[in-house]
């Protein structure tokens, strides 16, 4: 049986260090916080590096509205942010319960998410593997519920620990307070704006069985030489990265667009009228791909010069150059309602457009 002990040796990510410091600015630029690229300013900026930080932070008072970031990853700025932005700088990590079957990994929040993985994956704890190479921090996975090749981060997290807004009291929440769903957490829900997360713990265990069933990812696995953990993820990164573009290329914010969940009569109805048309089944109806239907609208070939959809993933809206959020508002509504007009089918937006 696990028991947990904090008093195990923490361990670091590669390239991390950790430091302790209240960084504070204000008019401060978000243009290297979002990966869409797009300019906006913060009235107030605060980076914490510990708990005690961010307790002292919340117990005096920070100027309203309030936003927590991560790696600006799931982020649409659409005009300046006129309160304080905070962003989480807690990057150690400690497993706090191992035994011979699994363990339990407590990461702070600012950790980075890819690199959570990468090192999962060179201890040889099965879990993570399959959300290679998605961008953001820590903290953004229990929030959003991140998710990639029949994987979720919730299915995962054994609890989220948190400071509450008001007094900066500390919360914990299991993982069945999180409420996990496809892209939603109790975080997104009637907790919104009432925590800043600090650290997120990970079940892992030490063997198991992948998941190759998404996509073609079993198929690149085995040209890689079997399922292995490290296979896995290289299959993955590299079917992400011909995919999905770079940040520091193309401006996005990876998927824009949630895959809609519809009812079994509505999906045999497509089935009839597009007989090539992805479907899946989920527990709650039949999941569509939303970049086939935004790439059968024609989106792909659209010539708006500073905002389109990504040419090899149609999932994906782009800032060519110089959008503005706003811009890239006004196209995606664009695509919903072309997408709902030939399909009778309601698109919702992934991102958090911050207004």
């Amino acid at each position: 049986m696990l028991q947990e002990n904090s008093n195990f040796a923490i361990r670091w990510p590669k390239g991390h260090r950790h430091t302790e410091m209240i960084k504070e600015h204000t008019s401060y630029s978000l243009l290297g916080h979002n990966t869409f690229g797009i300019e906006a300013k913060a009235a107030k900026f605060i980076e914490f590096s510990t708990e005690d930080e961010l307790a002292t932070l919340l117990k005096n008072g920070v100027d309203a509205p309030l936003l927590v970031i991560g790696g600006g990853s799931n982020l649409l700025f659409v005009n300046d942010f006129a309160g304080t932005v905070l962003h989480s700088a807690i990057m150690d990590m400690a497993v706090v319960a191992d035994d011979s079957d699994t363990v339990l990994l407590r990461v702070g929040s600012g950790v980075n998410w890819d690199s959570l993985v990468e090192y999962t994956v060179n201890n040889g704890w099965h879990g993570l593997e399959n959300l290679s190479a998605i961008p953001g921090e820590v903290g953004a996975s229990a929030v959003q519920n991140v998710g990639a090749y029949g994987v979720e981060a919730g299915e995962l997290i054994h609890r989220v620990e948190a400071l509450a807004v008001a007094d900066g009291s500390k919360r914990t929440f299991t993982q069945g307070d999180c409420r996990f769903a496809y892209r939603m957490s109790i975080f997104k829900a009637e907790e919104k704006g009432k925590n800043v997360i600090t650290y997120v713990t990970y079940k892992l265990k030490k063997s198991g069985d992948y998941k190759l069933t998404y996509g073609n990812i079993k198929e690149r696995v085995e040209a890689l030489g079997g399922a292995t953990l490290a296979n896995v993820r290289r299959a993955v990164c590299e079917i992400r990265a011909a995919k999905l573009p770079a940040p520091e290329n193309i401006g996005s914010a990876g998927s824009f667009f949630m895959n809609p969940v519809v009812s079994a009569a509505k999906a045999d109805e497509l089935a009839a009228l597009y007989p090539q048309m992805p479907q899946y089944n989920v527990p709650d109806g039949v999941k569509l791909s939303a970049g086939w239907l935004i790439e059968q609208c024609g989106w792909k070939q659209n010539p708006h010069p500073t905002v389109g959809v990504y040419e090899h993933q149609a999932l994906v809206v782009i800032n060519r150059g110089g959008a503005t959020g706003a811009q890239v508002i006004a196209f995606a509504t664009e695509v919903c309602n072309s997408v709902r007009a030939r399909f009778g089918v309601e698109l919702k937006m992934e991102v958090n457009v911050i207004e």
